[in-house]
């Protein structure tokens, strides 16, 4: 039923059961999960950053960091399920780079989280994973935090 199965995360204590989630699907059809991890470049911008390429670099190579361990992670959370994993880390807009990813993955499922770590006012303007569900062409998994998780 599924081949091929898209995790976004953001690396946020908020993506757990999402991974989980997708790593259980995943093993149950033989799927291949991808991971993927976007660098929201288009945030950086919101925030006022101004400067020439170089400081770009040195701004977003601690995201870069951080986007490789959040994949990393579910590599090896993967591994220990026997599932085979690709990581990718991206930069762009966050559900613009993920719908773009599941047309060039071929990816048949989407599983994530209903939040990351992206605050309150994330959450009331819109949320990636909404946009995701509204735009999506294959099934979208969300799966909810539990309250408790809420604390990054």
């Amino acid at each position: 039923m599924y081949d091929t199965i898209l995790i976004p995360t953001d690396g946020s204590k908020g993506t757990e059961r999402a991974i989980a989630n997708g790593l259980d699907i995943a093993q149950q059809y033989d799927a291949t999960v991808h991971a993927l991890y976007v660098i929201d470049t288009a945030e950086l911008l919101e925030v006022g950053y101004v400067g020439n390429r170089s400081d770009f670099e040195a701004t977003i190579e601690p995201l870069e960091d951080e986007a490789k361990q959040a994949v990393g992670d579910i590599r090896e959370r993967a591994q220990q399920h026997d599932v085979d994993v690709i990581t990718l880390v991206r930069e762009g807009v966050p559900y613009e780079t993920i719908m773009e990813y599941v047309d060039e993955s071929g990816a048949d499922l989407i599983v994530m989280g209903t939040h990351g770590h992206r605050g309150l006012p994330r959450y009331l303007l819109g949320s990636v994973t909404e946009r995701v569900v509204r735009m999506a062409d294959v099934p979208v998994l969300t799966v909810r935090m539990h309250d408790c998780d809420s604390n990054n």
